[in-house]
């Protein structure tokens, strides 16, 4: 039987070998752990009916929105999503 970093059930098979350091607290490396973290959001987000929008800007927009959402206490996604919303308001 092969052995698996991400088989759960035959983590016996990995009980013999000796490793340095601090302990691992997640039997998975750490591209899996992302891959799992980055399934579980896309999960979150659409549950909760979020689309998701990409975007290119400058750099001086990128940190004139983040200043703004600063100022506010808001993150910058938070922020850009009023901005869209009242826009669109505007335009009706």
């Amino acid at each position: 039987m092969a052995k698996e970093q991400s088989d759960r059930t035959t983590i016996d098979l990995f009980a013999t070998e000796k490793r340095r350091g601090r302990p691992r607290s997640n039997p998975l490396t750490r591209s899996q752990q992302l891959k799992v973290n980055k399934r579980n959001q896309v999960l979150r987000d659409k549950a909760k009916g979020l689309k998701r929008i990409e975007l290119k800007v400058s750099q001086e927009l990128f940190d004139a929105l983040n200043q703004l959402a600063e100022e506010n206490n808001i993150s910058r996604s938070q922020l850009i999503e009023s901005m869209l919303t009242a826009q669109l308001s505007d335009l009706n």
